[in-house]
C-alpha cells in the first residue's frame, strides 16, 4: 500500500480568505480572552505590513490601523477539514482526517484509475489550488511515515521501505511527530537525527523515552501496523457564509452563492452522487429568515449549472430585509448518473445541452412555464396530447406530428407524396359527427406533414387538392 499525506498548514486561514470578499487585504485571525487577543494568523498582505503570528492584538492595530481581525473558529476549522475529507474521497475510499489539518489517502489502488502518481499528484494539486487550501504532499510505503515527511518535505515520493529509512532518518527529533518533552530529551542528549535514535539499543532506548514513543518510531518505519479510522461522508449538506455588513443588493450576494455552489458540487463530486433539491437560506438580523427552494427535474453536480439555477432563483426572490449571511443546505442527494454523449459531439461550440437549457429556462420563467408533451388514451387528435413535467415525452404508437395546428387548414402545394395512411379516425357518438381518414405526406419543400381528406375520399394523382393539413412533424 502506499500512502499519500496531503498537510494543510494554513487550514484555518485559507478557510476564512476564500470566502473573505477582499482576501488581498489585510486580514488576521485572533485568539485568546478579551484581556490578551493575540495573533493566530496572517495573510499575505497583513505580513507585509509588520503582524506575525503570536503578536499582540495591540501591537498589530499600532503597526497597522486597518486590517480584517476575525475570531478564531476550532469548530469551523473542524468543518473544513471534513469538507475537504469529502472532496478527498472522490479519490480514495481510504480516507482519515483523524491528525489535525492532514489528510491521509491510501492511493495505489486508485492508480488505474487516476494513473501514475506524478499525475494523480498534479491532479490533487489542481483542485487544491483550485478550491483556495494551500497544501504539501508527501507519498510513503505508510500513512504515519508519510505525514512525518510531509513536516519537512513537500513532492517527496517514496514507494520503498530502503530509501524510506534513509529519508526518516534526515528527520530532525522534533518534527517526527515524537512528544515535545521526548524530543527536547533526546536532543539534550544530543541526538539531533532520527539515524542516531535509530542507532541506539532498544532496550536502553525504551527506557529513556518510554514506550508510547517506541511505538510511535515502530510505526514510522511501518515495523508496528496502525490501523486507521476511516471517513465516511454524510448523506447531507450544509455550508454558511456569514457576512460582515448588510447586504440588500441580490448582486453582492452572487460571490458567496458562487463559493457555496462549488463547494456543494466538490463534495458531490467527493461521494460521486448528485442533488435534486437544495436551499438558499437568507439569514435576516431583525425577521424570520428566506428560504429560497431549488429544485432540479434530476439529479446534476455541475457547479456552473448549480449556481446559475441558484442565481436565476435568487434574482426573482423577494428579500424582505438585508440579509446577513448565507445558507446552503442539501438533504436530498441521489446517486448521480450522467447524461449519455456522442462520442464525436456534433453540437455547435456554442449550442447548449438540452438538460442544462430546461433547468435555465425552469429557474428563469418558473416550474409552470417549462412543461413536456406526453401521449393520452385518446385517439382524437386534439384530444391525444397533455402536458407533463419536461422530463421528456412518451412515443406513440401511430405517427403522430410534434406540432399540431391549432385548426386545421387547407394544403396549399402543387405537389405531395403519400408516405404512409390512410388511418380512419372518428368521434364519438356523443360529439358531431366527424369522420376523416388522415395522411403522412411529404411537400415539395421536403416537409413531412400530417394531413386528412374526408372518409373515403382518395386521394388522386400527387396533387395536394382535397388535403387539410392539421399538424408538421420536425
Amino acid at each position: 500500500m502506499l500512502w499519500a499525506c496531503i498537510l494543510l498548514p494554513q487550514l484555518a486561514l485559507d478557510g476564512v480568505l476564500r470566502r473573505h470578499p477582499d482576501p488581498d487585504a489585510p486580514l488576521a485571525l485572533v485568539e485568546g480572552p478579551a484581556q490578551r487577543r493575540v495573533l493566530r494568523a496572517v495573510n499575505g498582505a497583513a505580513r507585509a505590513a509588520g503582524l506575525r503570528a503570536g503578536q499582540s492584538l495591540g501591537a498589530a492595530q499600532a503597526l497597522c490601523s486597518r486590517f480584517a481581525a476575525i475570531d478564531h473558529d476550532p469548530a469551523e476549522v473542524e468543518r473544513w477539514h471534513d469538507f475537504l475529507a469529502a472532496w478527498a474521497y472522490r479519490y480514495s475510499s481510504l480516507v482519515n482526517r483523524s491528525m489535525p489539518s492532514t489528510l491521509l489517502l491510501e492511493v495505489e489502488a486508485s492508480f488505474k484509475l487516476f494513473g501514475p502518481w506524478p499525475r494523480f499528484e498534479a491532479q490533487l494539486r489542481a483542485d487544491l489550488e483550485e478550491l483556495g487550501f494551500r497544501h504539501r504532499i508527501t507519498l510513503a510505503p505508510n500513512p504515519h511515515a508519510a505525514r512525518a515527511l510531509a513536516s519537512v518535505h513537500d513532492g517527496l515520493a517514496i514507494t520503498h521501505d530502503a530509501p524510506l529509512h534513509n529519508a526518516l532518518g534526515q528527520l530532525p527529533v522534533e518534527r517526527s511527530g515524537l512528544a515535545p518533552d521526548v524530543a527536547t530529551s533526546l536532543r539534550r542528549m544530543g541526538l539531533r537525527k532520527l539515524r542516531q535514535v535509530f542507532a541506539l539499543p532498544r532496550a536502553a532506548l525504551g527506557k529513556r523515552v518510554g514506550r508510547e514513543a517506541l511505538a510511535h518510531l515502530d510505526r514510522l518505519t511501518g515495523a508496528l501496523p496502525a490501523p486507521l479510522p476511516y471517513y465516511q461522508p454524510p448523506d447531507s449538506f450544509t455550508a454558511r457564509i456569514e457576512l460582515n455588513y448588510d447586504v440588500e443588493s441580490s448582486q453582492a450576494l452572487l460571490f458567496p452563492l458562487r463559493r457555496l455552489t462549488a463547494d456543494l458540487a466538490a463534495y458531490l463530486a467527493g461521494r460521486d452522487g448528485g442533488v435534486q433539491r437544495f436551499d438558499i437560506v437568507l439569514e435576516h438580523e431583525r425577521c424570520a429568515d428566506s428560504t429560497i427552494t431549488i429544485g432540479l427535474l434530476a439529479p446534476e453536480r455541475s457547479p456552473a449549472m448549480l449556481f446559475e439555477l441558484a442565481r436565476g432563483r435568487l434574482e426573482q426572490a423577494r428579500v424582505p430585509a438585508p440579509v446577513r449571511g448565507v445558507q446552503l443546505v442539501a438533504n436530498e442527494l441521489p446517486p448521480f448518473v450522467p447524461a449519455g454523449r456522442d462520442l464525436f459531439d456534433a453540437r455547435p461550440q456554442q449550442a447548449v445541452p438540452w438538460e442544462q437549457l430546461r433547468e435555465r429556462l425552469r429557474a428563469r420563467l418558473g416550474d409552470d412555464a417549462v412543461h413536456g408533451l406526453a401521449v393520452r388514451a385518446d385517439h382524437r387528435p386534439e384530444r391525444a396530447w397533455q402536458a407533463e413535467p419536461s422530463r421528456g415525452t412518451t412515443p406513440p404508437s401511430s405517427p403522430r406530428p410534434g406540432w399540431l395546428l391549432p385548426q386545421p387548414a387547407p394544403l396549399r402545394d402543387h405537389q405531395v407524396q403519400v408516405l404512409a395512411g390512410p388511418e380512419r379516425i372518428e368521434t364519438g357518438w356523443w360529439e358531431s359527427d366527424v369522420r376523416r381518414d388522415y395522411y403522412l405526406v411529404q411537400t415539395s419543400f421536403g416537409q413531412r406533414a400530417w394531413a386528412f381528406r374526408p372518409a373515403g375520399d382518395a386521394p388522386v394523382g400527387g396533387r395536394g387538392e382535397g388535403f387539410m393539413l392539421h399538424g408538421w412533424f420536425g
